[in-house]
């Protein structure tokens, strides 16, 4: 299909898709001839996944084309490509907690859960950085809290990994579904949590009406 075309499929602008292509966040398209190309259902499911991530996750386009750059270029270590995702995601951390050797809050929320604590690991810097910011507001993050969100979390990431292609067989798709799956799914949860909330409270309030 011409440019055109693609973008009547995606409803992406004509100008956007240039911008991408330009970016390298889109693979260019097969030549006809000088001025034209042919693009594929290839582009449409990267223009559609391109829109998810700016749109919905709300990331930036360097954001963008740094998770596109893990998955067409994921390397050999899966485990070090996923926690360079995680880093693309907020909350972004700053030079220096990259440079940080340990994260004291987030070390001792998850020694206690019996989880494993790699300070390298980017989701440990964001925990710190996350726990650091509730604690001057007023609205303390009690332990009972984070066992309940640890809980949750937990069970979330296991039916995860349980439905991500094998590593060893297939490591570009393990890649691809841990990364994206990291970015998309996230913004799901949140709203089903606030859903939650609001259904909780609406039972809540319908019951003392009727009391």
């Amino acid at each position: 299909m011409r440019i055109s075309e693609l973008s009547r499929e995606t409803g992406v602008s004509i100008a956007s898709i240039k911008y991408y292509l330009r970016e390298g966040l889109l693979p260019a398209g097969t030549a006809l001839g000088a001025r034209q190309s042919d693009y594929g259902n290839e582009h449409v499911t990267r223009l559609r996944l391109i829109r998810a991530l700016v749109d919905v996750v709300g990331l930036p386009i360097a954001k963008v084309k740094r998770i596109f750059e893990l998955i067409d270029e994921p390397g050999d270590d899966i485990f070090a490509t996923l926690g360079q995702a995680v880093d693309s995601l907020p909350p972004y951390t700053t030079d220096g907690e990259a440079d940080a050797v340990d994260y004291p809050r987030a070390r001792a929320v998850i020694e206690r859960l019996g989880w494993t604590y790699d300070p390298r690991y980017a989701g440990t810097a964001q925990l710190e950085r996350s726990i650091a910011a509730i604690d001057g507001t007023g609205i303390p993050m009690s332990d009972a809290r984070l066992d309940a969100y640890a809980s949750a979390a937990r069970q979330v990431a296991e039916f995860d990994i349980s439905r991500m292609p094998q590593a060893d067989a297939a490591p570009a798709a393990a890649i691809e579904y841990a990364v994206l799956g990291t970015a998309l799914y996230e913004p799901v949860l949140v709203a089903l949590r606030r859903l939650a909330h609001q259904d909780i409270t609406a039972r809540s309030l319908a019951g003392d009406d009727e009391s």
